[in-house]
Parts: structure tokens; sequence; C-alpha cells
């Protein structure tokens, strides 16, 4: 992103933090919101650091975009859910079906800083780790790439490791996934780019790289596991959800803006929910302390008299309180010991998990409910 100074005020203009091409379109805005990565100690008052929240939709690429991020990444790491470590098991035996891991060929990782590898997952089929900055014959990047600020470098170093007749394959949240969803919470300081597939055949065409076949999971509620090589021989599956997004207008700003009112009325919906309950004299408190629940709970403007705890695997979550908040991080044995009337799964895609984790809630009259569903009714 360029600067420059108006009347004194320090200006952002955003510049594609890929192609960095000038034109596009501020698609969503939510205010100033707390940092997702910096969880401030319980007994911090605050009032906690906010920064500008906005996503860009470049019209030279159609990479969108987060606009501006002045901020290190200081998240504590969490713990991977079981639905994304049967996701990678799952994504890992498609690609080997498909021929891409062979025993005895290299491999590196580009990891995430939320944690979770697949390395042990491809070396148990016969595959090497390479060593460092050597090239590789699979380069692995499961959601990793998109929190590099350059993503223009990112790409290139990831490409220039790609041993001659090798592949990249990446996993991304796709960006069509979120808008259907109303995922617009998502969006976050730390998380440079939000992908879709017709972005991605743009930007590997630059570094050299095409798009060969891909995977789709319904983790996330929509995530893409693709492979590239530097052979351009899209299959059918490419070029499916290649005309999927066409249809859709992916590269619109009016198709992904619609993210913009899936904030205000997701905010709102939570915060109605949660007064009723309120009334009702209910004790409702929260599952999941991950990154996109914080900008949500934020814009709610949600209390600690409304949600009482937020708990979460993470031990180095603890003791913390949810940014913007004053709602304390708790352990999942203080949750079970507080016999809630309800829970709210901030992270819809461990309910099936914490069902089972957890049977003590629903044996105690408790109930788990979904943000989605939440949002969705009101």
């Amino acid at each position: 992103m360029t600067r420059s100074h108006v009347e004194g005020l320090t200006v952002t203009e955003p510049q594609c933090c890929f192609c960095r091409g000038s034109r596009g379109s501020i698609v969503l805005d939510v205010g100033n919101q707390p940092a997702c990565d910096d969880f401030p100690a319980g007994d911090d008052p605050g009032p906690d650091a906010k920064y500008p929240l906005q996503m860009w939709l470049c019209a030279e690429c159609g990479l969108a975009q987060l606009v501006d991020d002045p901020t290190e990444p200081e998240e504590p790491r969490g713990v991977e859910p079981a639905a994304v470590v049967q996701q990678s098991i799952d994504a890992v035996n498609r690609v080997a079906d498909a021929g891409w891991l062979r025993p005895g060929k290299t491999v590196a990782e580009y990891g995430s800083p939320h944690g979770g590898s697949w390395l042990g997952l491809v070396t148990d089929r016969g595959l090497e780790v390479a060593g460092d900055d050597c090239k590789a014959d699979v380069v692995l990047d499961s959601f990793g790439v998109m929190h590099y600020r350059d993503q223009a470098a990112a790409f290139e170093e990831r490409a220039n490791r790609v041993a001659d007749g090798g592949v990249f394959l990446v996993q991304y949240h796709e960006l069509r996934a979120i808008v259907r969803q109303g995922e617009w919470n998502m969006l976050r300081l730390g998380h440079y780019a939000y992908y879709s597939l017709s972005a991605l055949v743009e930007m590997l065409r630059r570094v050299g790289f095409h798009p060969r076949t891909a995977w789709s999971f319904d983790l996330y509620g929509g995530t893409v596991l693709l492979a590239a090589t530097r052979d351009d021989a899209p299959d059918a599956t490419i070029n499916r959800l290649l005309d999927q997004e066409a249809e859709l207008g992916i590269r619109e700003p009016a198709y992904v803006g619609r993210l913009q009112e899936s904030a205000v009325t997701s905010a709102g919906g939570l915060k109605s929910w949660l007064a009723d309950r309120k009334d009702e004299g209910a004790r409702v408190f929260g599952y999941g302390a991950a990154s996109r629940a914080i900008s949500l709970l934020a814009m709610a403007d949600v209390d600690r008299t409304e949600m009482c705890g937020v708990a979460d695997a993470s031990t180095a979550k603890r003791g913390r309180r949810m940014p913007g908040t004053d709602v304390p991080i708790i352990s999942p044995a203080d949750l079970v010991s507080a016999s809630p009337d309800y829970v709210l799964l901030l992270l819809p895609d461990l309910l099936d998990e914490v069902r089972s984790d957890f049977p003590e809630i629903e044996a105690q009259g408790g109930e788990w409910v979904s943000i989605s569903t939440v949002v969705a009714a009101q």
C-alpha cells in the first residue's frame, strides 16, 4: 500500500499486494477493529488499539485483499480441530490417488502460522523432506501463503522451490464460499489475500505455473486444494470452477461487495439473539476463541453480561480475553463446570467434535447453538 498526506492526515491508497496495480474498489469496510492476533491479559482493562479493516478488490488481477495492516502477528497458536485434521488426511489421499505423491520424491512445506502440518502424512507415503531452500518435487502450502504481505514475493518463492516436473499444491478458503455464506469476518488483520481460482490463474501464470486440477472440500464451507505445474494442461475440474466463478461475477465489486450487508446483518443478528437470551435470564457462553470471532463480537459490542466467557482448547489463550471486549477466555473444563444454558459455537465446523468431547453440556440441559444459525435466523 502507498500513503499520501491530505490536510495533515495520512491516507492509505490501495495498491495490489500482488500485481502492484492501483485500479480497484473497496468491497468491505467494517470500520476500526481490534487486532485479531493480540489477546490481552484478562486483567488488562483496555481500551484495545483498533485499526481500519477493509477489503479491496483489484481490478487488474482480481485478487481480493486486506487494504492495510500496521500490526505485527502475535497470535497464540490454537489447537488444530479434528475437522481440519480429517480434511488434511482426505486431501493427501486424493492427491496420492491422482499420482502426485510418489515414493522417493522430495517434499517441502510452507506452513500456516496457525499450526498444522501435512509432512507426516506425506512422508508416510515414502516421500523425503527436502533440505532448507532446496528444490522439491512437491511444494505444499495449506492456508499459509495468505499470511504474506507481499503476495508477489511469496508466490515467486514457492514457485522457485518446485523442481523440474514438480507440483505446487496450495489449499485456500475460496472467495465465492466466503461471499455465499456471508463470512465477512474471515477478513482480518494478518490475512492479506482472499483467493478465487480466477485470480490464482493470473497469479500462477506470472510465476510460470498453471492450474492442472483441483479438489473441493466442505471445510469452512468451501475449501479448494489446487495442483499447479509448469505445464499448461487444465482438466475439466479447473474449467468447470472457472466457468462457475465467471457466471457469479467473482471479479466484480458488486458480487464481492455483498459481504458489506452480511457484516451489518450478522452483527445485528448476534446482538439481538444475545439480548433475547439475557431477557430470558439465560447464561450464554461461547466456544472457539478464533480470529474470525473477534471482529464479530467487537462489531456487535458484546460484553460479559451477554456472553459470560469463551472456552477454547488452546492453553495459550486462557487467562486472556477476547480483543475489543471484556469477555474472558476460559478452559473447556470451566465451561462444563458453569452448566451454561447455551453455548454459542463460534466455529461451526467444530459442532460434531465438541458435542462428542463435552456430552455434559447437553446432559446438564445446555444447548449448543451454531453462530451461523443465529445470524441467519435474525
